[in-house]
């Protein structure tokens, strides 16, 4: 038995893995400041579903209260975040304080434990930045690159674009070091598309899980660009179990930088989940088109060939699978989304504003 802490615990990733370390008789402390939408939810359900899982409230910017609370861990894993680039846009204050600053807590209270604990980092994707010079070409209604037929690697260089990607940037460069210059066990997943179960997506972050809870209660869905963007994507338990084999084959995995997506053989364009999405429910999906987001790309597809050569993780669901198992969750839970019109004013709101920086050429 291990004692594993997972700060942002209550989120989307973080109650899903809490639960699977605790159901593997692992001792869980989640941490969490309960500031996003359903993580109170999610820890009502952990306690339900897993009632020895320790719930701590706090905020990983306070490293007093963090240190405090981490005491003991030997598993740690940094999920808590600002989790999207719009919102890093309109407030980069916040977020550098929460992705960089927080994230630099995470990583030096855990140096100061003795002995020092195994620690995951939940890194982006957006660490790789616009990628302007891998050339885009559309093939059968969908974007593709044209020459990298196994996806973006770890040896691509790093290129933050947006304060989001500058700021989850700065940690993924932090956990690495830490390993360098201290021998802290860290381990960055530079993580893509998540989705799956407990995930309250919204229009500016969690795009399937958000598409599949609009298209369920008949609300019109808004697509930037023109729908044929491609992301590969990945179902929750394919990434916790990437979590579970990276710290059991930490000799093999410490100090490393993984790449952890669906990969070249589990990928979607909007269109594709949207037609999808339409044959399920057997009815239209209400949409409209309006212009590109700023550093929105074309295609983002993981090369994730070194973690299975490494530790031996490949994804296992494909998007089908994952979807149904997606679907079923929301229609059990309805009650979860009774607040769901409220949430489209808002997100509303949070676009116009965003538009509206973007005419002022602060975008």
């Amino acid at each position: 038995m291990r004692k594993v802490f997972i700060t942002g615990g209550a989120g989307f990733i973080g109650c899903n893995t809490a639960a699977y370390f605790s159901k593997k008789g692992d001792e869980v402390t989640i941490f969490d400041n309960f500031s996003r939408d359903g993580t109170r939810e999610n820890a009502e359900w952990l306690s339900t579903e897993c009632p020895n899982v320790k719930v701590i409230e706090g905020d990983i910017r306070d490293a007093t209260a963090l240190e405090a609370a981490m005491a003991g861990a030997e598993v740690v894993i940094h999920l808590a975040a600002q989790v999207a680039v719009t919102t890093s846009v309109t407030d980069p204050k916040n977020d550098f304080d929460v992705n960089a600053l927080g994230s630099f807590n995470v990583v030096e209270a855990c140096r100061k434990l003795n002995p020092m604990p195994i620690v995951l980092y939940a890194s982006t994707n957006k660490v790789y930045g616009g990628m302007e010079d891998a050339k885009i070409v559309e093939r059968n209604g969908r974007y593709a690159y044209e020459n990298l037929t196994t996806g973006v690697s770890e040896e691509r260089g790093l290129d933050f674009h947006s304060p989001y990607g500058c700021s989850k940037g700065c940690a993924d460069q932090y956990f690495r070091d830490y390993f360098r210059i201290y021998g802290l066990r860290t381990v960055v997943l530079r993580q893509s598309c998540i989705y799956g179960y407990r995930q309250f997506g919204v229009e500016d972050q969690g795009w399937v899980a958000w598409f599949a809870i609009a298209a369920m209660f008949g609300k019109e869905l808004t697509i930037f660009g023109d729908g044929k963007q491609v992301r590969d994507v990945l179902f929750i338990e394919d990434l916790v179990r990437a979590y579970d084999m990276a710290v059991e084959n930490i000799e093999k995995t410490a100090g490393q930088v993984y790449n952890i997506g669906g990969g070249v053989d589990k990928t979607l364009s909007l269109l594709e989940l949207l037609d999808y999405l339409e044959k399920f429910f057997e009815k239209k999906v209400e949409r409209k088109f309006t212009d590109w987001r700023p550093g929105d790309q074309q295609v983002y597809i993981s090369d994730i060939r070194k973690a299975k050569i490494e530790f031996g993780w490949e994804p296992a669901f494909n998007p089908a699978d994952g979807l149904n198992k997606l679907i079923d969750w929301i229609s059990k839970n309805e009650s979860l989304f009774q607040n769901f019109s409220g949430k489209l004013r808002e997100q509303k709101n949070i676009r116009q504003e965003n538009e509206q920086l973007e005419k002022q050429k602060i975008v």
